[in-house]
Parts: structure tokens; C-alpha cells; sequence
């Protein structure tokens, strides 16, 4: 099935529109920073973070030149926090594209991420709304605190569910969450509605997170990372905290013990992925993802009423649980 276009659907020009104001933003004249903000448009990307945001303003209001400049501003701040991450994670490709620092250097990166940023704190300001503005500064704390809380866990010996979902709700969720709730915002939904809004953007980001980590244990060309890369950087992930906690066996904590000391070998990553899979991980994550699917039906049931957007937003969750990259 093709979701992407049930997606796009009733938000086509508004989605048009969007991309024409985010290029444009992402646009400089000098040489330097014209050529690493010309390099990170070309990713392009599905732009599911600004459908979301279109859509859930297209449910409860009219989209307008405030849900436009909002879902620029959150878009340029992901963008922002990516070029960041990469320099942090020492990333040398980002979805099977060199990263800014790997074209570029560190240095280049951090200050084109930073002067991004800053386009992304000036689009939101064009909203006009204070909720708005604070939301999208208060969403670059939380990814902050989500990407030292996600370093801090890794020298935590502890392998703990409760934190790897502390750790994806400050980080993906909290994007997703941020995108609903502005495309709320942003046409005057009540504070019900608007609330309604953020709980299905966390649960679709929850979501996507776990989906994401799941690709990890499988290879795959079109994900564009080797299995076992989030090991790799000292991340154990849902599959196999699962496993381990759920069958600890003394050889398989200590590999996981190796994983967060950063000293684990390919082939120990290997061993620990099979385990994961052999002993339930995929099927355990594959059913958390049912579970927040679940809540994200209940906000389509009760909160969307035109049958097109119904059938977009039914789609769009659909495609998160089920996406192949």
C-alpha cells in the first residue's frame, strides 16, 4: 500500500508550500555556508514531521502562514539537533549521504547547526504565538537532556526498560509530541483538543523509536547502518534489554557489560543480536509498538471526523509501525 500518498492527500499544497518556505529558509548566498545548507537540503527526506503537523492542523482548524512558519522553525531545529548529533556521534553518513562534518569538519558543522538553529528560533517567531515559541524552546532542552541522558545511561551499568523509554520520550517522542501539539496551537484548538494532539505525537514518536532500534538487528541497504551499530556506540536498545532481563544468562550480561564499556567486538555485537532474536526481542518490541498503536487509533476514532484526514491519519500511523528505512 502506498501510505505515503494517502498521507499526503489532503495536505498537498499545504505540504508544497511548506517545503517551497523550508528551502528558502535553508538557503544562504555565501559560499561556505551556501554549500553545506545546499548539501543538507538535498536529503529532502518524507517530511513526516511536518505532515504531522499538517494534518493535526488541518483536523482541528485551517492552515495558515503561523501552522507554516511553526512546522518550519520545528523542522529547522530537527535538522539543527542532526548536524549536532553527527559531530557528537562522530557520523560520518547520515541515512547513506556524508554527514556535514565528514564533507566538511567538526568545526564547519557545529557552526552551520548553530546558524540553523537560529533560522529555526526566527521562523517561529514569525508565529506570532507565545506558546508556540516557548514549545519549540522548550523542545530544544528536552532533546538536549535526551542526548546526555542517552550518554549518562550508557555508563550506567543497569540494563533498564524504564530508561530506555525516559531516554526515546526526551529524544524521538519528544519531536513528534512537539509537532502535534503546535499544529494544535497553531489554529486555535481548545486546550482538550491540543492535548489530545500532543498524546498521539508522543505515542506515533514512541513508535517510531522502537522501530527504528528494530531495524538495527537486521541488515539492510535501504536503513543504511550495519546491524548492530547502536551496540557499536554503547546503546543497548529494546530487543535485547528485553531479552537480557528476561533470560540473564552470566556470559550474555557480561558482552552487555562490554557493550556500555565501549569494548565489545563485532562479533560479541553479533552474539548479543542473535540472542536478542532467538529469545523473543523483535516479537517483545514488535508488540510494545502495538500497544502505543493502540492509544494512536483511539485519538483517530475520536478526534478526526472527515473521512479523507481519517484515512491520512490512519495511514500515517500505519507507515510508522510498518516502514522498511
Amino acid at each position: 500500500m502506498d501510505y505515503l500518498s494517502l498521507i499526503k492527500k489532503p495536505i498537498e499544497s499545504e505540504l508544497n508550500d511548506f517545503i517551497s518556505l523550508f528551502n528558502t529558509s535553508l538557503t544562504h548566498e555565501d559560499g561556505l555556508l551556501g554549500s553545506a545548507l545546499a548539501h543538507i537540503r538535498q536529503r529532502g527526506g518524507k517530511r513526516m514531521r511536518p505532515m504531522l503537523i499538517l494534518l493535526v492542523a488541518k483536523n482541528y482548524g485551517t492552515v495558515s502562514s503561523v501552522t507554516q512558519h511553526g512546522a518550519v522553525g520545528l523542522e529547522l531545529l530537527h535538522t539543527a539537533s542532526l548536524v549536532h548529533d553527527d559531530v557528537v556521534d562522530e557520523s560520518s553518513e547520515r541515512r547513506g549521504q556524508a554527514s556535514v562534518n565528514a564533507t566538511y569538519d567538526n568545526k564547519v558543522a557545529v557552526l552551520v547547526g548553530d546558524y540553523i538553529l537560529s533560522t529555526a528560533l526566527l521562523n517561529v517567531s514569525f508565529t506570532g504565538y507565545q506558546t508556540i515559541i516557548q514549545n519549540l524552546a522548550e523542545l530544544g532542552r528536552t532533546l538536549s537532556n535526551g542526548e546526555i541522558l542517552q550518554l549518562t545511561n550508557i555508563q550506567n551499568q543497569e540494563i533498564s526498560e524504564e530508561v530506555y523509554y525516559q531516554v526515546i520520550r526526551q529524544k524521538t517522542a519528544a519531536l513528534f509530541e512537539s509537532c502535534a501539539t503546535v499544529g494544535a496551537l497553531s489554529v486555535g484548538a481548545t486546550p482538550e483538543q491540543v492535548e489530545q494532539a500532543r498524546k498521539f505525537g508522543q505515542n506515533i514518536g514512541i513508535i517510531f523509536q522502537i522501530r527504528d532500534d528494530i531495524f538495527d538487528y537486521f541488515d539492510s541497504k535501504e536503513i543504511g547502518k550495519p546491524t548492530g551499530n547502536d551496540m557499536a556506540e554503547g546503546k543497548l536498545t529494546l530487543p535485547v534489554i528485553y531479552a537480557l532481563n528476561t533470560y540473564p544468562q552470566d556470559d550474555m550480561l557480561a558482552l552487555a557489560k562490554k557493550v556500555k564499556d565501549g569494548a565489545v567486538s563485532t562479533d560479541e555485537i553479533g552474539v548479543l543480536v542473535e540472542f536478542a532474536k532467538s529469545h523473543g526481542g523483535i516479537e517483545y518490541a514488535e508488540k510494545c509498538m502495538d500497544h502505543f498503536a493502540e492509544e494512536g487509533h483511539k485519538f483517530i476514532e475520536t478526534e478526526v471526523t472527515d473521512p479523507q484526514l481519517k484515512q491520512a491519519f490512519t495511514a500515517y500511523l500505519d507507515f510508522v509501525i510498518q516502514r522498511n528505512n
